[in-house]
């Protein structure tokens, strides 16, 4: 359904091509713990280290971090980010990353479908082999039977999808593929992905088309997402200027409901109001449960989706005072599902 992919003059420059046979040395507990890992990632787009990214892979299987595939999806992400600006290396990162213990080798095979670069199959097809336990996850990528993440799409569009067109490559495709519906886990790995490339495609242009549910007056989970999606851009912009500063290039070539969402977005990032986004995506998914078609599921994805997209950094940092981490508040700390629970005990 998607782009073909655009290529924006704010997009951030790729990693040099080369990747350093000898990194700088890491500082000691780098990648000692889940958290340890997220700031490096957070930090890398400004920093790009590709030589320490399968060390850094190796820490997250050593950590448990790809056992936990719902919660997995910054990390994916993030992968699969780090190959998409290294594509003359992609094999040499692999080689590294190898070997990976036989629970963990779903997240490489994912990484490789997900990373969007020119040739992924012939990637994935050259390394099946050496990822045998998940031969046949593999096999399905490269019959197309598995969605990657250029195929990310909703069974029904929402209206500012069929409007942005040309400017994004949107197409129109009449043909039924399988597609890679927008979730939680879905942000995650959209997230990992801008962590890794600081690019707006895949990761930023996905995440701001999802602002067209910020307002969804019939559907829970849409507007759960919606909701999701900008809060995490202001709250993501307020910290990171480059984001604060594509999102106000951008805002003008989409249509009205959706620049208004970015509007906001911008405006809670540079006033640091992001509360009001918090109680106004709360609010109207309360009254959406009362009084909407939803109201009878008594669902509330805020406070479900464990460690997924909203949930982690400075949602869960601030409930515990920690703000001054500075790692990302979409990939950050490990207190999520009680910053969550904060969120809603609060209102």
């Amino acid at each position: 359904m998607r782009r073909a992919i655009a290529r924006f003059a704010f997009a951030f420059l790729f990693i040099a091509m080369v990747v350093p046979a000898a990194a700088a040395p890491l500082k000691a507990g780098q990648f000692a713990s889940r958290e340890a890992v997220l700031g490096w990632m957070n930090n890398y787009r400004n920093h790009r280290d590709p030589a320490h990214v399968p060390d850094a892979v190796h820490a997250m299987s050593q950590l448990g971090i790809f056992r936990d595939a719902e919660n997995a999806g910054a990390f994916i992400g993030f992968i699969a980010g780090a190959l998409h600006d290294n594509p003359a290396h992609a094999d040499a990162m692999l080689d590294r990353m190898l070997p990976l213990a036989p629970e963990d080798q779903w997240a490489l095979v994912q990484a490789i479908a997900y990373s969007e670069m020119p040739g992924w199959k012939n990637l994935l097809y050259r390394y099946a082999g050496r990822l045998p336990a998940r031969r046949l996850m593999s096999e399905k990528y490269l019959l197309g039977e598995l969605p990657t993440l250029d195929e990310a799409g909703f069974e029904e569009k929402p209206g500012a999808f069929a409007k942005i067109g040309g400017y994004l490559g949107f197409g129109h495709d009449d043909k039924k593929k399988p597609a890679l519906l927008p979730t939680p886990a879905l942000l995650d790995v959209l997230w990992g992905f801008y962590c890794a490339t600081g690019a707006f495609n895949p990761a930023i242009s996905d995440i701001v088309a999802m602002l067209s549910w910020a307002k969804e007056r019939d559907d829970v989970d849409k507007l759960t997402l919606g909701g999701m999606a900008k809060y995490t851009l202001a709250a993501n912009a307020s910290r990171d200027a480059k984001l604060l500063t594509m999102l106000k290039s951008i805002a003008k070539y989409y249509p009205k409901d959706t620049k208004r969402e970015l509007d906001e977005v911008t405006l809670a990032a540079e006033t640091m109001d992001l509360a009001k986004l918090r109680k106004d995506a709360l609010a109207s998914i309360d009254e959406l449960k009362r009084k909407g078609p939803g109201s009878k599921r008594d669902i509330s994805l805020w406070g479900q989706i464990g460690e997924g997209a909203l949930a982690l950094g400075c949602i869960g940092a601030a409930a515990v005072g920690q703000v001054e981490f500075g790692i990302p508040c979409v990939v950050g700390g490990a207190v999520s599902s009680a910053g969550l629970h904060y969120w809603d005990t609060q209102n």
